[in-house]
């Protein structure tokens, strides 16, 4: 069996007011071509195929248009939602990708429930993002008591791998999932707060009885487990300007055999306008325009000096794809011990850096006392 695993498509990403979906979209193009070339049997998508619950048409399109082409090259796929999807969408949109050959999961299925599916020569199980909440619901049904899982994520993750993949047997079995694996090296755009040790497995929780473990969420492309392999393939394009700007990413075929082990070759192909962070002294700035001037991707500019509203003007018109300038000076910078660990925050400030993250902008002051007076009333339920 020969699969195409992808993941971390992000269709309708936004960098600083530039529109990502043609490039991505370009991106999927070239996948269908190399389902065809290759030769594949089966296309696994692991989550964050949106970059956010509400998106474009264009965005919703370019993913009808993939699907739509998977079917005309007569090649199934299965798809799980990531932790930038939306469950409830993706649960929608599921009967109508299932007339091209595609099964979609937005929410966790048990077993029980069909979250494993039958594939040529073996099995397949399909775990879509799973937060901690969710976890400890999941696992009160799973063990009558969910109250015991908070704050092991890792443990309660376990139980959910041993539900799915007790039934496999000699066959390839898959298993799917898009979450965090500790002691993966992130790729730099994804949601801080979901890669933490809060949100992590380690790769011995993944079970023996899996051939190969699909993972989507970390955009860097990198082997995290050997027993079972698993792999990120990584994202489709480079996304954020913290990603590292030469880390491979795009697509894995992974060539698939009863009792044998998985032969995974990555896709040396550079999808989508690279990004670049430019750094300089202020003063080298008359220096170095024409290198970031010429530059042929999408540009960020870090200048260390004092700067001002008529220089950072001139470059945004001077240079149409640079899309970030910041001025850096010494008294700007936060000192270390002022910073605080990303699992030590508390609900407040995680939603804090989601919302930077996800919009660019820190939530308004009744935005955030909505969000704390939520998260009590939840909380208070839970006891």
């Amino acid at each position: 069996m020969r699969i195409l695993h992808t993941a971390d498509w992000h269709l309708g990403k936004i960098l600083k007011g530039r529109d990502r979906t043609a490039e991505i979209a370009k991106a999927l193009g070239s996948l269908l071509d190399l389902v065809k070339s290759e030769r594949i049997d089966l296309v696994l998508i692991a989550g964050d195929l949106f970059d956010r619950a509400v998106v474009s048409t264009e965005a919703e399109a370019a993913a009808f248009e993939f699907f739509l082409g998977l079917r005309e090259l007569g090649v199934a796929a299965l798809a799980i939602a990531g932790n930038h999807d939306s469950r409830e969408r993706m649960e929608a949109l599921s009967p109508l990708l299932y007339l091209t050959g595609a099964t979609v999961f937005g929410d966790v299925r048990f077993a029980e429930q069909g979250g494993v599916l039958d594939i040529p020569g073996g099995r397949a199980a399909l775990l879509p993002f799973l937060s901690e909440r969710r976890l400890v619901k999941a696992n009160h049904l799973l063990e009558g008591d969910g109250s015991v899982w908070k704050g092991i994520y890792g443990e309660g993750m376990k139980k959910i791998f041993a539900n799915l993949t007790g039934g496999f047997g000699a066959e390839v079995n898959l298993l799917m999932a898009h979450l965090t694996v500790e002691g993966s090296r992130l790729g730099g755009g994804e949601f801080t707060f979901y890669t933490t040790n809060s949100y992590a497995v380690r790769p011995s929780d993944f079970p023996l009885a899996a051939s190969y473990v699909a993972l989507g969420h970390i955009h860097r492309q990198q082997p995290v487990g050997e027993s079972p392999v698993a792999w990120y393939c990584g994202s489709l394009v480079q996304l954020d300007f913290g990603e590292g700007e030469n880390a491979d990413r795009g697509a894995l075929i992974v060539e698939l055999e009863a009792g044998a082990s998985p032969r995974v070759h990555s896709v040396k192909e550079r999808w989508g306008r690279p990004l670049k962070t430019f750094r300089m002294q202020l003063e080298h700035l008359d220096n170095r325009w024409s290198e970031v001037a010429s530059f042929a991707g999408l540009s960020k500019l870090v200048l260390q000096g004092q700067g001002n509203a008529a220089l950072r003007e001139r470059l945004f018109h001077e240079m149409p794809d640079l899309l970030e300038v910041e001025f850096n000076t010494p008294e700007a910078e936060l000192p270390s011990e002022a910073l605080v660990a990303p699992e030590n925050w508390d609900w407040a400030e995680a939603y804090t850096q989601y919302r930077l993250e996800a919009s660019g902008a820190e939530p308004s002051l009744e935005l955030l006392q909505a969000f704390r007076q939520t998260y009590e009333e939840t909380h208070a339920e839970q006891k």
